[in-house]
């Protein structure tokens, strides 16, 4: 139960972190999104059923703060992180290259997920436009603060394993 807490406030951390001042350095309303990364990286690091329960969890967390589609987070992160769940056996862990590909395609994917979800619940709106003014500042925003939530979930996936 101890380690569980831990990972509760590692995620709460990051949450707080990502509402309170990642909105500071906002491009145009879009900043980076952490949980997502956090999904990602925990799931490259415990694999697929781990990695759902995670997306589950900070996907149920963030729909409920923010108020936008009850659902879409919890189902695209839980989607995204089963993905990259399966390939946690075939790669290395503490490589840079690898979380930040993930980042940056994992990113592509949760935006395909909630334009779709918008185009299918008859919300009109220029995808090219649209992907130019969201997709393009959070793909950069997610390249760069890829690694250090990496290295942030290694580091925590390692302290809370040696049991400190």
């Amino acid at each position: 139960m101890k380690k569980f807490g831990k990972w509760v406030a590692g995620v709460i951390g990051l949450y707080v972190l990502q509402t309170s001042i990642l909105p500071l350095l906002a491009f145009h309303g879009i900043s980076p999104n952490l949980m997502l990364l956090f999904s990602v990286s925990f799931a490259f690091l415990r694999g697929p059923y781990y990695g759902v329960l995670m997306g589950f969890c900070v996907g149920l967390m963030q729909d409920l703060a923010t108020g936008t589609f009850f659902g879409i987070d919890v189902f695209s992160y839980m989607l995204i992180s089963f993905i990259c769940g399966k390939f946690s056996n075939q790669v290395f862990k503490d490589q840079l290259f690898l979380p930040v590909l993930a980042s940056v395609a994992a990113t592509f994917i949760h935006y395909c997920i909630l334009a779709a979800f918008m185009f299918l619940l008859g919300y009109r709106f220029n995808l090219m436009m649209h992907a130019q003014n969201t997709l393009l500042p959070m793909m950069c925003y997610q390249f760069v603060m890829a690694y250090p939530v990496h290295k942030l979930v290694c580091w925590m996936d390692k302290y809370i394993k040696d049991g400190k």
